[in-house]
């Protein structure tokens, strides 16, 4: 060989991370018992296929604790990928979104125990796991029932009859303001789920008279049901050929995707938890695992267009108390620029995460349109191309230029956010961090912006409540508050004006009671008034409809159904597009368009990627004749 100064080129040097990932991806393979499977890396949820899974990506400098976590999240997937059978799952989920809810986190309790149960490592992983996930939910310091969901209570108390596991210690709250409810009406039925730890259908019926005695089953008949014959016994891995065709027979309209995938083929996990926290997912052959491509819950077949889920009695006892009020009305001058100061106080070490957010998403905005210009005009912007005609002719005029009106600033965004007691403390904070956000930026990139809250005026009905005692307590009033809507920034208002008025959600003895349907259909008019030829609504709450007072006088899913009601509505017939943000819950059993976010540190790269994908699409057309009104 010819002598040569080259010197051979060396190896690229690997990533830290790359031999963790290989073991955890092996480990997987192990548990799962696959051989051919891919397995992928993301800062996204977890999610499981039939032919591959993503598992959250570790950080670039990981702790023991953080590999804990990762690998909790890979034995979670590989377990439920091992001992689940979705056939046997699919035919015993119960028709209640909330009885749907717990039977999906006990189930996942289930296949979490058989491994934690077996392999002592793989048992201080899922702990890890779980303490992650309800750390990041910030459920340490809640005091009330209405902000610890029912579903993972349950789930946690399962986990501790199977393994002998006391909850983590960020979600001991969950299990204490629910157990004593729990075990007084299902003590039975949890001890009884024990001796059938590997029989997947047999546990499946225990979880059902558990439901049951929860009273939050319904009539059914799981001994008439004809069985296939490889459906008894163990869960076991899916059979992926016999899948695709399989047609759901549910009737009801209880369940909704996450961030508005229509999956038809496998059941997902739900939790009502933010999606970096919840549960590890399936999703079905042939979907890629993306952010938009995540049920929250098991796919059920949309009802007809002409399904009517508010129900016909959803109504307001009165409205004569209800008030729509500009938010520099409810209080004076000085007391909203010192709440506005308090919240800059609260966002002081958030600022450098807002600055970078803003002008990421102004240049990524900004580089969709198509810029066009109009020149030699006789007023405008100063053409410097054409200064060159002051030399060579001082007698020719001045050129000017004027930038064209483009379809992308033809555009105007509603931020409606949820005003309860339940946003209280870090929701509201981040809610409002969101709403600050997002109206600067988009107002950077020349669209209008709108600022809404919602509330009740009072706690436990205020003057209606009173208004009906009055009357003699007629049956089914109805909705019984007094609604109160903040306008915070009308779209035509400058930012620079309105910006302090988010300073009233600091406001002690602000946040009330929830009523979101009606705040939706609100906001959803106020849009429809608008000329622009886009508009986009965005709801950012905490997914819970709650109003005690209405609530005591009818059906408990009464405001839930009114506001899937309006929900769906807006999805199907208004030209208006809906989009959710879940603060510290999860809003995605609502809505088709969702996101969770728990703190404001992950507002930069998740808001950046769900406003670049709301304006890289095609601007949304109604699919139905006609217009909500």
């Amino acid at each position: 060989m010819a002598p040569t100064n080259r010197t051979p080129g060396k190896t690229p040097k690997e990533a830290p991370a790359e031999p963790f990932k290989r073991a955890v991806a092996g480990c997987f393979k192990a548990i799962a018992g696959v051989s051919d499977f891919e397995v992928t890396f993301a800062s996204e949820r977890p999610a499981l296929a039939p032919d591959r899974v993503r598992l959250p990506e570790p950080p670039r400098r990981f702790t023991l604790q953080d590999a804990a976590i990762v690998r909790g999240h890979a034995d979670s997937l590989a377990l439920r990928r091992a001992c689940h059978d979705p056939k046997v799952h699919r035919k015993m989920l119960p028709q209640g979104e909330t009885a749907r809810a717990v039977f999906e986190a006990v189930e996942q309790a289930r296949v979490e125990a058989i491994g934690g149960n077996r392999m002592p490592g793989t048992k201080r992983n899922l702990a890890a796991m779980l303490q992650d996930r309800y750390h990041r939910g910030n459920f340490a310091d809640i005091t009330e029932r209405a902000d610890a969901p029912i579903e993972d209570a349950i789930a946690l108390m399962v986990r501790e009859r199977l393994t002998g596991e006391a909850p983590p210690a960020d979600a001991r709250k969950i299990v204490d303001l629910w157990r004593s409810y729990i075990e007084d009406r299902a003590a039975g039925d949890l001890s009884r789920l024990a001796d059938s730890l590997e029989n997947q259908k047999r546990f499946g019926e225990i979880a059902r008279d558990l439901l049951a005695s929860l009273d939050m089953g319904e009539e059914s008949s799981l001994d008439t049901e004809k069985e296939p014959e490889d459906g008894d016994g163990e869960g076991g891995p899916d059979d992926e050929g016999g899948e695709s065709g399989d047609a759901r027979e549910d009737d009801s309209q209880q369940g909704t995707t996450e961030m508005e995938a229509e999956l038809s083929e496998e059941e997902m996990p739900d939790s009502a938890m933010d999606s970096d926290s919840a549960p590890p997912a399936e999703v079905p052959d042939g979907t890629e695992l993306g952010d938009s491509e995540e049920p929250a819950e098991p796919w059920q077949p949309r009802p007809p267009v002409t399904h009517d889920n508010r129900g016909p009695e959803y109504h307001a006892f009165t409205t004569k108390f209800d008030e729509e009020v500009a938010a520099e009305d409810l209080c004076d001058s000085e007391e909203l620029t010192r709440l506005r100061s308090y919240l800059d106080k609260q966002l002081a070490h958030l600022q450098g995460v807002v600055a970078r957010l803003a002008n990421r998403l102004q240049r990524r905005l900004l580089a969709q349109q198509n810029r066009a210009w109009d020149f030699d005009l006789e007023e405008g912007v100063l053409d410097p191309a054409r200064l060159s005609r002051v030399i060579t002719d001082p007698t020719a005029a001045l050129s000017f230029k004027r930038e064209r009106d483009t379809d992308f600033r033809d555009t105007v965004v509603t931020l409606l956010i949820d005003n309860s007691g339940s946003m209280r403390g870090r929701p509201i904070t981040v809610a409002a961090t969101c709403a600050d956000i997002l109206a600067r930026t988009l107002e950077r990139c020349g669209v209008k912006v709108e600022v809404l809250g919602f509330t009740t005026k009072a706690w436990k009905g205020g003057q209606s409540r009173e208004a009906w005692l009055a009357g003699g307590k007629p049956a089914g009033p109805g909705r019984l508050n007094d609604l109160r809507h903040i306008i915070y920034k009308s779209a035509d208002a400058p930012w620079r004006r309105a910006r302090r008025n988010l300073g009233l959600m600091m406001r002690e003895g602000l946040l009330k009671e929830n009523i979101d349907g009606e705040a939706l259909d609100w906001a959803h008019k106020r849009l429809m008034m608008r000329t622009e030829a886009r508009r986009i609504l965005m709801m950012i709450s905490d997914g819970a409809p709650v109003d005690d007072s209405t609530l005591s006088v009818n059906a408990g899913n009464y405001l839930e159904r009114h506001l899937r009601h309006i929900i769906s509505e807006i999805e199907t017939r208004s030209p208006v597009e809906l989009i959710a943000i879940g603060i510290g819950h999860d809003v995605t059993r609502y809505y088709q368009r969702a996101v969770t976010i728990v703190d404001a540190e992950e507002l930069g790269g998740v808001m950046t990627e769900k406003l670049a994908e709301l304006f890289n699409e095609v601007p949304k057309a109604p699919t139905r004749k006609g217009r909500l009104h």
